[in-house]
């Protein structure tokens, strides 16, 4: 049973979206964002289990690109699309929230025919993008106020549509040993993650994204 382990954590990412698609259905902004959340928890216990217990097959990594494709892809796009509709039914604006579900489906199919990206990422990761931008919503500070403009949102829409199918070097929160020399790029990133969590909580999220996608250009800027 133990091999069916990971497949089956990998189907709770893809319920994570349904009942993501539901929330936003019903109007509900901040239910889909912790669906998704969740969704991105199963996501990475998939993966975690799967090298836990040495188990690896073609359907698997099947399985985990369409559980991403809707938690990551159609979910963010349809909430993007609706958010922009609301302040702006009569505009094209809103169709640039669907350009998030097809560079999402680009970075997926990209991902997973490109070998170069075990120990770090070409393009933001799909659940990353998710991340930032299902938290908007909590963005409800007058210095957020700006982010939930329809044109805010759509060149959001645009500007990350295009990171995730760029091929910008990104680190991975992969841990092959817990030494300082080997991973003070991640440390350093989880601290920053949690100080702000402290901080800012909930609307942390956008600017903890935002702070990995800089640290990564500036380690790459200075290792060259």
């Amino acid at each position: 049973m133990h091999r069916h382990i990971p497949n089956f954590l990998t189907c709770c990412n893809l319920v994570c979206g349904c009942l993501g698609i539901i929330a936003l259905l019903e109007g509900k902004a901040i239910p889909l964002a912790y669906f998704v959340w969740a969704a991105c928890i199963f996501d990475f216990l998939d993966g975690f289990a799967a090298r836990l217990l040495k188990i690896s097959s073609p359907i698997g990594k099947e399985l985990d690109s369409l559980a991403d494709m809707v938690s990551f892809g159609v979910v963010p796009a349809l909430f993007m699309y609706t958010a922009i509709s609301i302040e702006s039914p009569e505009s094209i604006l809103p169709y640039a929230g669907l350009l998030i579900a097809v560079a999402s489906a680009l970075r997926l199919a990209i991902f997973n025919l490109d070998e170069t990206q075990s120990d770090s990422f070409k393009g933001l990761p799909t659940p990353a993008n998710a991340l930032f931008i299902t938290a908007i919503p909590f963005l409800d500070a007058p210095f957020f106020d700006f982010v939930h403009s329809p044109l805010a949102l759509a060149t959001i829409s645009v500007a990350f549509s295009l990171l995730l199918v760029s091929r910008i070097d990104l680190f991975a929160l992969k841990f092959k040993n817990f030494s300082w020399s080997d991973n003070k790029v991640r440390f350093t990133f989880l601290l920053i993650a949690v100080l702000l969590l402290a901080v800012l909580r909930m609307a942390a999220l956008p600017i903890i994204i935002l702070s990995y996608i800089a640290l990564s250009l500036g380690v790459r800027m200075f290792s060259k």
